[in-house]
């Protein structure tokens, strides 16, 4: 009885804290305009139902996937989940003298698993199409685009020209460029197929490609008419505008180029002001600066998805003004986009990014993770709540009448049975289609050299341990 209130104090108590936290200290989600920092109310957020209705289970993974820092924090939320799992499970340990030696041995023996589950974790989060929040268009003329986007056939893409179509699409966006690294011959063909009628026209397809010069660069609005191979940096900037293409510097702030001085020279028509594929906030001096020397110099800047097929979910949008966009075809909508970008001016172009959370700075990640789980719980919604408030109910009544099945599961060796499971299938499927696009994507074969041994070992680990520890409880049954 005691136990039952306990249980009961709990539950109220995380209720209770959900709920004030929703309530009484909410954080709006919304779209920011990157260059001036102002809620842009023209884009609002859609939630998918399938999220909601399995929020407390997808939603942590989603908010994870959106931290700032994703390949700092995301690790630290999963060794502070190792460290308070040892440090619950040694005050059990020490609380019950008897035995105190086989439970601490079985710490050692679960933490091997935990790390492989852990692992699985990780992988979801950052390689797993989970059902994200999306962006509402409710502006009169306003055109969502993105202009920096790979394919597996990019040396580092992991996602077929098909599924880059319907992640844009599923996304909202009106068109986006694919610039695959070194070639655009393969993404010609895919953008032939949607002007042929193959393809349904929205979202519409356009070519470019990322040119690796001094810096990384995209060229847009390509038509196969020459290739960038033995040209250097001025050659291939005047052959993309002789074509009537545009070209842009990619995340520029990552320091490996060249000063921003040269490229403005050299003629290029913008910068990529921010880029989801590095951390979502590099310094903000130097965007200050990048942001100013743009303006002044009268150089378009945009936003950069730069999405490969894992990672980040979608978090940034450019917005291009272009009136009656729905009645022009094809070719006329990719030239309204190129103008912009060439021409602009910068007000027909709003570069827009998914607001979750406070802004703070890389330093000091450590204890992060608890903020991270106090912030997300402030962007939930009404329904969000309710989501978490029933699974909680549901779960505890469901523990309290199940206690036998319940211990079972305290058992973690199935769990990591199903993640080694998990982590073979995963690279079996890298290995098939790195083998179909052999000579182009090199991550398919580099995770799925990662994924296999860790699958493997897990899986034997973990069988091994379910194993022993079955034919043991055997025995102490037979002997009773």
């Amino acid at each position: 009885m005691k136990k039952y209130r306990t249980q009961k104090i709990i539950v109220g108590t995380i209720i209770s804290s959900i709920v004030l936290l929703a309530l009484f200290f909410h954080y709006p989600i919304y779209y920011e305009d990157v260059l001036t920092l102002d809620r842009n109310s023209d884009f609002g957020v859609h939630i998918d139902f399938f999220r909601i209705l399995f929020e407390p289970f997808l939603g942590p993974l989603l908010y994870l996937n959106r931290t700032l820092y994703p390949l700092t924090e995301i690790p630290l939320v999963l060794l502070w989940i190792l460290i308070l799992y040892c440090v619950v499970s040694m005050i059990k340990a020490f609380r019950q003298p008897s035995g105190k030696k086989s439970r601490l041995l079985s710490i050692l023996v679960d933490l091997p698993m935990l790390i492989g589950l852990s692992f699985t974790i990780f992988v979801i989060i950052l390689f797993i199409p989970l059902p994200n929040n999306t962006i509402v268009n409710n502006s009169k003329d306003s055109v969502l685009v993105t202009t920096h986007s790979h394919t597996e056939f990019s040396h580092d893409g992991l996602i077929s020209q098909e599924k880059m179509w319907e992640f844009h699409k599923r996304n909202g966006f009106d068109a986006f460029f694919i610039t695959d690294h070194a070639h655009h011959r393969k993404s010609l063909e895919f953008e032939q197929k949607q002007r042929k009628g193959t393809i349904p026209e929205h979202p519409l397809i356009m070519v470019g490609q990322e040119y690796s010069g001094s810096n990384h660069m995209s060229l847009l609005g390509l038509d196969g008419s020459f290739e960038t191979e033995g040209m250097d940096d001025k050659s291939v900037i005047d052959a993309v505008h002789a074509h009537g293409g545009a070209v842009l510097i990619n995340h520029w702030f990552d320091g490996k180029g060249k000063d921003k001085e040269f490229y403005a020279t050299m003629g290029v028509d913008g910068f990529e002001i921010e880029n989801v594929g590095k951390d979502l906030y590099y310094n903000r001096t130097l965007f200050q600066e990048l942001r100013e020397f743009c303006t002044v110099n009268e150089l378009m800047m945009v936003g950069g998805l730069d999405f490969h097929g894992y990672g980040r979910v979608c978090s940034l949008y450019n917005a291009f003004e272009i009136p009656n966009w729905q009645h022009l075809d094809a070719n006329a909508k990719e030239k309204a986009i190129l103008n912009i970008l060439k021409n602009g001016p910068q007000q027909k172009l709003q570069i827009l990014m998914y607001k979750d959370r406070p802004f703070y700075a890389k330093s000091n990640l450590f204890f992060r993770p608890f903020l991270t789980l106090i912030n997300y719980f402030r962007t939930l919604n009404g329904l969000q709540v309710i989501s978490w408030v029933l699974w909680l109910l549901a779960l505890w009544l469901t523990i309290n009448r199940k206690k036998a099945f319940f211990k079972k599961l305290k058992n973690i060796t199935t769990p990591a049975l199903i993640s080694s499971l998990f982590l073979i299938i995963l690279c079996i499927i890298y290995y098939v289609q790195g083998n179909a696009v052999a000579g182009y994507s090199d991550v398919y074969s580099e995770y799925s050299r990662l994924l296999g041994p860790i699958g493997i070992i897990l899986f034997l680990y973990a069988g091994s341990v379910w194993y022993f520890r079955t034919s043991h409880n055997k025995k102490i049954q037979l002997k009773q």
